[in-house]
């Protein structure tokens, strides 16, 4: 994952764990739970918990995990990515609350129906857990599949979204 040498961080106490959130001048670039799966080394990133954007999304994921929101209103910067990885990110973002998909439906709706595994690694890499909700794609069979925030927080969003 590249960085801009201007990000900053935070962290969240969220209901499934600890969240780090890290934003740039371009927007929020990182939401990831402690121990995640891909999640960068952020010791040298600069500690703001005051920092306005930070603050916003602490407060759009409280209201979140409390059931008052359905969809975050941040910047988000998703250039960490390479530009599959950021059309897949961008997909992501049609799912709406409460709903699942498929990985099939994600690789139809970027064009590239036969890219299935491709997509799941794009997904897998996403960097804004929770904000681009990759935790609502499951299997074509219905089945949950791999969460690189671990399956227990994927189920519990869920559970939380009403999509299970």
């Amino acid at each position: 994952m590249k960085t801009s040498v201007n990000t900053v961080t935070t962290t969240f106490d969220s209901p499934l764990g600890l969240v780090r959130l890290a934003a740039n001048p371009q927007g929020l670039c990182g939401v990831w739970f402690d121990g995640h799966d891909d999640s960068p080394d952020a010791s040298h990133w600069a500690p703001d918990p005051n920092h306005a954007l930070l603050q916003q999304a602490t407060r759009q994921l409280g209201d979140y995990f409390a059931g008052q929101r359905r969809q975050f209103e941040l910047p988000l910067d998703l250039s960490t990515g390479t530009p599959f990885q950021q059309s897949v990110w961008r997909a992501l973002l049609d799912i709406p609350f409460g709903q699942t998909c498929s990985y099939g439906t994600v690789s139809a709706a970027i064009g590239k129906p036969s890219a299935v595994r491709a997509v799941g690694g794009a997904i897998g890499r996403n960097p804004l857990s929770i904000m681009v909700p990759c935790h609502r794609v499951i299997g074509a069979n219905g089945a949950l599949t791999g969460y690189s925030g671990g399956m227990q927080r994927k189920v519990a969003l869920l559970q939380l979204e009403r999509a299970l």
